[in-house]
């Protein structure tokens, strides 16, 4: 995952602005990858990956030990449903290829809003989504039923994020490649 995804994740924090003392959490963190990616940045800052699987957990704490020992970086198992994090905590919670996981969209995104900060940012940046690239979307749409999750229009994100009580919600999409990046704000 850190590798297939590594080009989807760089387009996609190309769309924000990261400063050196922001409190990040990385929401299904999976691998690790871009944890790391925000480690790097921090000199003031700390980083945050969460993840359910016990597995990702242990291969993100690796792929981010040196991060760690530093206390740059902390990795927990745990769920979006129940961030385990005090309200108005985070500068930007991120989610890379994770919401199609998540157990309760409208109420996980509302737990997010939870622990960011007023004027905090959620990035959600995902490889798979209703697009109008016909051909993308047959092999999107066999991925979505493999996985057993569902695709979402531009116009959806921007109604599920505004439902959870997101603002100033701003979509980007790479067509060719059906790719799309949603950032929205807490007010």
């Amino acid at each position: 995952m850190n590798v297939l995804h590594a080009s989807l994740a760089e387009w996609g924090l190309s769309h924000i602005r990261l400063r050196k003392d922001m409190r990040i959490l990385d929401v299904g963190c999976g691998g690790g990858a871009n944890v790391n990616h925000f480690a790097q940045i921090m000199r003031g800052g700390r980083v945050f990956g969460i993840d359910y699987s016990p597995t990702s957990v242990k291969v993100s704490k690796k792929v981010n030990s040196s991060y760690i020992n530093e206390g740059i970086v902390e990795i927990s198992e745990g769920s979006v449903s129940n961030l385990p994090f005090e309200d108005n905590t985070f500068d930007l919670v991120s989610g890379f290829e994770a919401y199609y996981f998540w157990p309760d969209l409208i109420n996980d995104l509302k737990e997010i809003r939870r622990v960011l900060k007023t004027n905090g940012e959620l990035l959600l940046v995902n490889e798979g989504y209703k697009c109008e690239n016909k051909e993308l979307m047959k092999v999107t749409e066999k991925w979505a039923k493999l996985g057993n999750f569902k695709l979402y229009s531009p116009e959806e994100y921007r109604v599920f994020l505004s439902k959870a009580g997101f603002s100033d919600i701003r979509l980007f999409e790479q067509k060719e490649k059906g790719w799309i990046t949603a950032i929205a704000s807490k007010k």
